[in-house]
This record gives structure tokens, sequence and C-alpha cells, in this order.
């Protein structure tokens, strides 16, 4: 491999710094973080046209508690197929194809959105819109993780949570000023700058799976640049591909395997079930902290809690603002701390807040204290800075670092039907446990349910900072680490390896 370098003078080794491998995955990542964009201002938009529709029709009849939580929740349950489907088109298609479907589906959802004339015609939109979370959970986790540098995948994927949560800011701030059919034309606009996904390079990662090492070679070099991590990440990455390409041969010699035992071997694996299970319980936790819930429905929350309509709007704007700067407070301190410390840390806190707003909330409730808007506001934007801070940002982060590259389509299609439906669950019965338990016994819920969930995460959560998608995979193995000689044995193991390198330009 040395002897092959030296022969390489256009793709030499190198420890220079240079910005254009950054550049170019700024590029493709702000493709995938302006569609999380457009799902925010989708998914918040329910906050504000709700009561305009209400208020118009002078009833709240117009829409039924209900409706409110189907129009709520419709992108969740309608990501539920769609879920499945989308990592086996990247699969067999490539990365590029499921943001290419996703763009026109966009189009057809802005259409129905902007121009309905009734709520049966929102509904069908959200339902649509069910392909933005499942393409978030899979594909852009497959981008963000296969497309960028291990130094930077951590700010990439936090900062595409922090713009979900910008979308749905912009979204009420637009709905609270002006009509909400506004959100529409936004919406139009951003997807015009989407058509820069059609000059995606392919991913280095599919194209090893599928035994294209020389374009794998080239499109890692121009995305990640020529430096000694990156070629080092490049050979261990074509190395494992290698081996899993032969393994599959030898099993396709014998005789194929029934489909169902196949399934089951790939979910028994312990680099599937354990990082899986860990996956779900950051999302878990994310989910019955309440924050997306209480955002979804916050201008109904905080008008129960307080009595007041125009303090109602206020606390959701300002929540909203909170919450985006938690996130990028998030984004910044995960760059100095671990992972453990940050998620458990800030959802410790969070907690804290929840079980301080549960009790205050009793208190008013049985006429001991006299309720205030301010400190109303005071403790809940406390709880939405913490979880912003951590598990908002954290659960996706962890989830696109713990999925491997072997089962990796199956993976991100159990963890997306999953996580999806926990969030429809949580969204479609948030508006019924707070209209039978109120506000102090929906809290303590909330509570109670994080609590327990972190006590686990505590127990179980590995630390992935800086680390190789290749090297986390290996925290759910009998082997612990990787080892110096097993990345020789790409030199030693196999003399095929030499023309997995060929003299290509780093233009991809």
């Amino acid at each position: 491999m040395e002897k092959l370098y030296e022969k390489d003078k256009t793709v030499k080794s190198t420890t220079k710094t240079s910005w254009k491998p950054l550049l170019r995955q700024m590029f493709v990542c702000s493709g995938v973080t302006l569609n999380i964009f457009i799902y925010g201002l989708f998914f918040g938009a329910p906050t504000v046209f709700i009561p305009q529709i209400r208020k118009q029709a002078n009833s709240t009849a117009a829409i039924s508690t209900e409706t409110m939580s189907w129009l709520s929740s419709s992108s969740a349950y309608g990501s539920l197929p769609l879920g499945v489907i989308v990592p086996i088109i990247a699969e067999r298609y490539g990365r590029k194809v499921p943001y290419i479907i996703l763009w026109i589906n966009t189009f057809v959802c802005v259409l129905l959105f902007y121009f309905s004339t009734t709520v049966t015609e929102l509904l069908i939109s959200g339902f649509l819109q069910g392909m933005f979370p499942a393409v978030q959970l899979t594909g852009a986790v497959m981008v963000l993780t296969e497309y960028t540098s291990p130094n930077y995948r951590g700010i990439f994927l936090t900062f595409k949570s922090a713009t979900f949560f910008w979308g749905i800011w912009i979204s009420n701030a637009i709905g609270t000023f002006y009509h909400w059919k506004n959100i529409g034309i936004l919406i139009f606009i951003c997807c015009i700058y989407n058509t820069s996904l059609l000059f995606w390079p392919e991913s280095p990662v599919w194209l090893a799976t599928k035994g294209r090492f020389e374009e794998c070679a080239k499109c890692h070099r121009w995305l990640k640049g020529v430096d000694k991590d990156s070629e080092e990440e490049l050979k261990q990455l074509i190395y494992s591909q290698k081996e899993n390409l032969r393994q599959k041969q030898e099993r396709q010699l014998n005789k194929q395997k029934h489909c169902v035992i196949k399934l089951y071997n790939s979910i028994a694996d312990k680099k599937f079930y354990k990082p899986l299970l860990l996956c779900l319980l950051t999302s878990c936790l994310y989910h019955n902290s309440g924050k997306l819930a209480c955002t979804v429905y916050a201008i109904d929350i905080i008008k129960a809690i307080t009595v007041s309509e125009s303090a109602a709007y206020e606390g959701m704007l300002v929540l909203d603002g909170v919450t985006v700067l938690g996130m990028y407070i998030g984004v910044f301190l995960i760059k100095f701390l671990k992972r453990r410390t940050l998620l458990l840390s800030t959802a410790s806190i969070g907690v804290f807040f929840l079980f301080i707003l549960s009790i205050y909330l009793y208190l008013v409730h049985f006429n001991v204290i006299l309720e205030s808007k301010y400190l109303t506001l005071f403790i809940l934007t406390g709880f939405s800075v913490t979880i912003s801070c951590g598990p908002m940002i954290m659960c996706v982060c962890l989830a696109s670092e713990f999925t491997p590259i072997k089962h990796r389509s199956l993976f991100l299609a159990v963890y997306a039907l999953l996580t999806n439906a926990v969030m429809g669950i949580v969204l479609k019965t948030f508006p019924y446990l707070f209209t039978y338990f109120n506000s102090h016994g929906s809290f303590l819920f909330c509570a109670i349910a994080s609590s327990i969930i972190i006590s686990i995460i505590y127990k179980v959560l590995p630390e992935t900072k800086n680390k190789t998608i290749l090297e986390i995979e290996k925290c759910f193995s009998d082997k612990k680490h990787v080892s110096k000689e097993e990345v020789e044995l790409i030199d030693l193991k196999e003399e095929s390896t030499k023309n997995i390198f060929p003299s290509v330009p780093t233009t991809c």
C-alpha cells in the first residue's frame, strides 16, 4: 500500500488543512438541512392555522379536539410506511434518489397546503408530509454520516436538528402576524434552492457496499480530502466492505437461507439490536419529556395555564426562540463535551424543571399560591433550553452514529418505524392527557417517565465522540477497538486490495 501511494502523485496523503472538503460537505448538508427547515415550517403550521380557522368560523367546533390531534400527528403516521420504503430505495439506488422523490413530493404538499379550502385537504397534505420524518430518520442519517468527516459530523447533525425548530419558529411567527397560507410561499421558495441536490456526488459508503471501489475512493477524497485521517478512514471503509462482499458471495454459493431466517439473523446480531435499543431510548427520552408536544400545542397549553390568549401567542414565540437558542448552545457544547455528559446533564436539569413546574401548577390548582404568567414562562423557558441543549439534538446525533454499515437500511427502517410511531402516539394522545389530568398531572407524568429513561441510559450508553462509524460499531461487538494490526491487514491479507486505490483525481 505504501508503494502504491508513492507511485500515485495525484493522490497523496497530506497533513495540510484545506477548506475545500469542509465547503463541499457544507454544500451537501445544506440541502439536507433545508429539507428539515421545510419540515419545520409544515410541522409548526397547525399550531397557528387551527386557531385562525376556528376564529374565522367563530367556533371551536370547526376543528374538534379529535381533528386537531390528527392534524398535528398526521405526518408522523404518514411516515410509517415510508420509513420502511425510503431505506430500501436508498440501498438499491443510492442516497440521492430519495431526496429527488422528496423534492417532488414537497411541491405536491405545498400546493395542497396553499390552495386548500377544507380540513380534509390539509389532512391529506399532512399525511404526504410523512415523507419528511421518514427521510429525516433514514436518508438524512445516511447522508450526514457518510458524507461528513468525524470531526464535523456532530456539528452537522446537531445543526440539522436546530434547523427543524427554526422552521417551527418562523412558521409560528408568520401565522401570528399574517395569514397562515403565507407559510406555503416561503416553502415554495425553499424548494427552488433544493435543485442543488441534483449536483450531489454519490455516497462513498454506498459505492463501497456495491463494490465500486474506484468511484468510492474518488468521491471520498473529493468530500473529505486526502489528509492522513481521511485516507485511514477510506482504508478501513474499503477493507470492511471487501470482507462483507466476500462473505456475501460465499453465502450465495451455498444454499440460500429463507428470508425470515436471514432477517432473524440480522436482528439478532449484537451490532444491530444493541444500538437500536439505545437509539430508541434516546428518542423516547426526547418525546416523553413532552418538549415536542408542548411546541405543537403551545398556544392551548399556555392559554390554559395563564387564561390569556395574548400571553399564549407571546409565550409560544418566546419558547420557540429559546428552543432554537438552546439548540445552538448545544451545537457549541457538543464540540467540547462528551456525548454522554451533554445528554445526561441537560436531560437531568430539564426533568428537574418539569418537577418544579408540576409542583408549582399543583399549588396554583389548589389555590395555595396565585398564578404568575411570568413565573410560568420562566420555568417553561428553563425546561425548553435544557431539553433543546441535550436530548433534542442528541437523539438524532446518536442514532446517526450508532447506525451500522452492514444492516444500514434494515436498521434505519426499523428505527424510523418505531420512532415515528412513538412520536405519533405522543402527539395524538397529549391533548387527551392534558384534558383529563390537567397541566400539573401531564407535566408530572412526563417528569417521571423521563427520569426512568435517564437512569437506564446512564447505565448503558457508550461514548462516540470523534470516532469513525467503524470504530463505533466495535463498541457493540466482542472486540472493543480497532487495532493497528487490523488496518495493516489491508496490505497483507489480499493482494487485490491494491486495485482499490488507483491513480484517480480528487474531483467527483
